[in-house]
């Protein structure tokens, strides 16, 4: 049994957890029973115990059958009330809409989360735009500009070994090709992500400084087909100065939790 802060895991706990992460995981593809048993190692009734407490809760679905699981609308009510209680979040979203109007392209919000991103806000573009980033959802930090803004305000030594998933041929999937990224993000004072996480959209990143190393930043995403260099130019002007208003007016700790 392994140990967080000293104190010994609850193994039912543990498995809860892990059974609402995979079933979160796995979207819109529903699970059976014995593919949560088999996916966690646990007996086939034990899982269908489980399960049934959760569907109970609100936490699990299953179809009309009881053969297909999937996650529940409580883990949605939990999600919002993250963001709702966040003050960070609540800080950033004026300026998102800021940022959103004066470019009218699509802004995002997102906080590293161990070695990905979770996205905490979107305002969307004016135009049509397909992304894979939505609110609620995680990618890796190599992939895109708020991921490679935040690891650039890490040391090198933190970034784990290649080789790291592709997501178009433009991914840097190498350790090397990473590290020399993110020096010219350190650079620049900001991330740009050309095509590596969706073909034909580019991302620049800023890193939001009022955490130190920083665990937030914001983003503003554009097709390449609209971004021209005096586009680009205007992109990472206004970003820069919501950034910059967005630090300005980050409050001390002021007796706040300092989450962790």
């Amino acid at each position: 049994m392994s140990e967080t802060g000293g104190v010994r895991e609850v193994k039912s706990a543990a498995r809860t957890v892990e059974l609402l992460e995979l079933l979160a995981a796995r979207g819109d593809r529903p699970a059976r029973l014995q593919e949560l048993a088999d996916e966690l190692g646990v007996p086939r009734s034990s899982m269908y115990a489980l399960l049934q407490t959760l569907i109970g809760r609100g936490w699990v679905r299953t179809d009309a059958t009881g053969s297909l699981y999937g996650i529940g609308i409580h883990a949605l009510l939990t999600g919002t009330s993250y963001l709702d209680s966040d003050p960070r979040v609540r800080l950033v979203r004026p300026w998102l809409d800021e940022a959103s109007e004066a470019l009218g392209e699509t802004i995002h919000l997102g906080r590293l989360d161990g070695r990905g991103v979770a996205y905490l806000a979107t305002r969307e573009s004016h135009e049509y735009l397909r992304t894979i980033s939505r609110v609620g959802r995680r990618l890796p930090a190599h992939v895109g500009a708020l991921g490679k803004a935040l690891l650039a305000q890490r040391p090198d030594e933190e970034l784990p070994e290649g080789p790291y998933e592709a997501f178009t041929p433009h991914t840097r999937t190498s350790r090397q090709a990473l590290l020399a990224d993110l020096g010219e993000v350190r650079a620049r004072g900001y991330s740009v992500d050309r095509e590596e996480g969706v073909l034909g959209i580019v991302g620049f990143g800023f890193a939001l400084r009022y955490d130190t190393p920083a665990q937030d930043a914001v983003s503003c995403s554009v097709p390449v087909a609209r971004l021209t260099p005096e586009h680009e130019e205007r992109i990472v002007a206004v970003m820069r100065e919501i950034r910059a208003k967005i630090e300005a007016s980050a409050p001390g700790a002021g007796g706040a939790p300092d989450w962790r």
